[in-house]
């Protein structure tokens, strides 16, 4: 309806215009008024695309930083998450894709372009899907009506998460068996239309996920056509280009130009790098740890006392961590992780910004294609010369992620799946993507190099992992597993969906609120931080535009969340 609405306007101005020289608009074509039979379909397609992309970029940060896969400051959530957080996710959805997807249907459904007009549904149904989880109840059946509805009242939550199922299930009836052209460029799966009913029936697992509905999932899982290996990963795939455009992923342009860039969450790196304790007592090192994360220096400790904002001390003495952490985070550490280069910055941290850029952890090569951690300890801060120069990924919906929600189902909702499978098979999937990457620096990876304990080698031979690391870790991981009471066995679940879901903050985020897991969660550095955002404020852009929006609170819980677990 907005893009007929755009015609409209486009036509009276054309008209006002042309009725001043005595012209008959009856006998004339305006060669510049858009139409669906002049609309470039593919051009369309083109930008809903690209806007999807942007949906995404604008959901995925504030919700995984609340989460602590990536760092949150401000010092309470209020400070942190305001209602500007998210005007650019509402602009994005409301302003650009659903438009875009609205004249595209006029022009690919009456054509028969069945891939066309099926995909732009699944894109526009996720949209959907995530402004509910990150909202609750926001306009869907009056928007983009035009001057019949200029202040468009919300629906239920519960409403639109059905509307966008209905979508799905448009799609999935659309592209099953279709013969209809593809578009000229589709960058998830190549125009493949079985693919994407593969991702429509992986949305359709997730939202059961959320609504704790066993037996949506369960069939889902036997019919067996949903996301379950790397082929038929929906990420959106990056660029090494700098300039005119820039195409390059976002971690790669936040620490690899010639800013600081933003902290890491010191808790997201500790679950990599120090949370695990074997039976024995000895730490499990996670092999993902060098392609997650790259290190400036080798002892983030022994810096000087003007490099540090720690809060509670000058330097990062551990002796001065909060009491109240003792109560569910007792092994998580404060400021940075002692004893080896990590350093990012603890949850909710509201000081200042010291000069510490030159020993701040930097995204690493997986996912945002930066640099593979082989203990050179450069500075990242090159202009966009070093490492995957940006070519990685968002992780939208990959298949270690699919692995680990039905695990969690199976254990939480009572699933016939095997939790303890899929969580091996969520572990195996996740490390070999990490590790694929390294063919984005295969010079660096084959370069040999002489070690100062003597070591002789390839940067992959002495750093890189191999199948037996792997199965090592497995197996490691596993025999915790088998140790762990029923919540520990949910709790390692929860854990290794955080980590096989880097760069997806959404699903951290989902996640937390349906488990109120990992169980130790780093708290914020003060004691009174606020509300956890059960939702989100609605954007300051809606509210103060739209006279039937009213802003909610913090408390507001989306309808899947019964509140029966703690969030802080």
């Amino acid at each position: 309806m907005n893009f007929i609405y755009k015609v409209i306007v486009v036509l009276f101005l054309v008209g006002f215009a042309s009725s001043c020289e005595n012209l008959d608009l009856d006998q004339l074509d305006n060669p510049n008024a858009i139409t669906p039979d002049n609309a470039s379909l593919n051009d369309l397609y083109n930008n809903i695309q690209l806007s999807f992309r942007n949906v995404y970029l604008s959901a995925q940060f504030t919700t995984g930083a609340s989460a602590r896969m990536y760092h949150a400051g401000g010092g309470t959530y209020e400070d942190f998450a305001q209602p500007e957080s998210f005007d650019g996710l509402w602009l994005n959805a409301y302003s650009t894709l659903f438009p875009d997807i609205d004249a595209l249907l006029a022009i690919s459904e009456p054509g028969g372009f069945d891939i066309h007009s099926g995909t732009a549904k699944i894109m526009k149904a996720y949209t959907l899907l995530t402004l509910v989880d990150i909202f609750g109840g926001v306009p869907n059946s009056q928007a983009l009506l035009g001057t019949d509805a200029i202040s468009p009242a919300a629906d239920s939550d519960s409403e639109v998460y059905s509307a966008a199922l209905a979508l799905l299930d448009e799609a999935i009836g659309q592209l099953s068996g279709t013969s209809a052209g593809s578009p000229s460029y589709e960058g998830f799966y190549g125009g493949d239309p079985g693919q994407w009913v593969k991702f429509a029936n992986t949305l359709k697992l997730k939202a059961a996920l959320n609504t704790k509905d066993a037996g949506t999932i369960s069939s889902i899982v036997s019919g067996g056509n949903f996301i379950s290996s790397a082929a038929d990963d929906f990420q959106f795939s990056y660029g090494n280009q700098r300039t005119n455009p820039n195409s390059r992923h976002w971690m790669y342009n936040n620490h690899y130009e010639v800013n600081d860039g933003n902290y890491l969450s010191n808790y997201m790196m500790w679950l990599l790098v120090g949370d695990k304790v074997a039976e024995s007592g000895a730490t499990i090192s996670d092999p993902r740890t060098r392609y997650y994360f790259y290190r400036k220096v080798d002892d983030a400790g022994a810096q000087d006392q003007t490099t540090y904002s720690c809060h509670f001390s000058i330097f990062p003495d551990q002796s001065a961590k909060p009491a109240f952490w003792e109560a569910t985070s007792p092994n998580v550490p404060y400021c940075i992780i002692p004893g080896t280069g990590y350093s990012g910055r603890d949850h909710l941290n509201p000081d200042g910004i010291p000069p510490d850029g030159p020993i701040r952890t930097s995204y690493g090569l997986y996912p945002g294609g930066g640099q593979f951690d082989d203990d050179t300890f450069d500075d990242t801060r090159q202009a966009g010369t070093t490492g995957g120069l940006g070519a990685g990924i968002l992780p939208i919906m990959i298949s270690p992620m699919v692995d680990l929600m039905r695990a969690e189902a199976a254990l939480r909702l009572g699933t016939s799946d095997d939790a303890r499978a899929l969580l091996e098979s969520g572990i195996r999937a996740s490390i070999t993507k990490a590790v694929g990457f390294e063919s984005l620096v295969s010079a660096t990876m084959g370069a040999s190099v002489t070690l100062r304990d003597g070591r002789e080698g390839t940067i992959r031979e002495l750093f890189g992992t191999s199948a037996d690391d792997i199965d090592n870790h497995v197996a490691s991981v596993l025999a915790l597993y088998d140790a762990a009471s029923d919540d520990g066995k949910l709790d390692l679940v929860a854990k290794e969906m955080m980590i096989a879901s880097y760069g997806n903050g959404l699903e951290a985020y989902n996640l937390y609120r349906r488990t109120g897991k990992p169980n130790n969660m780093q708290p914020a550095l003060e004691n009174v931080y606020g509300d956890f955002p059960r939702t989100f404020l609605l954007p300051a852009i809606h509210v103060t535009r739209n006279a039937n929006a009213n802003q909610k609170a913090f408390t507001d819980r989306v309808f899947w969340d019964d509140g029966s677990v703690d969030l802080y």
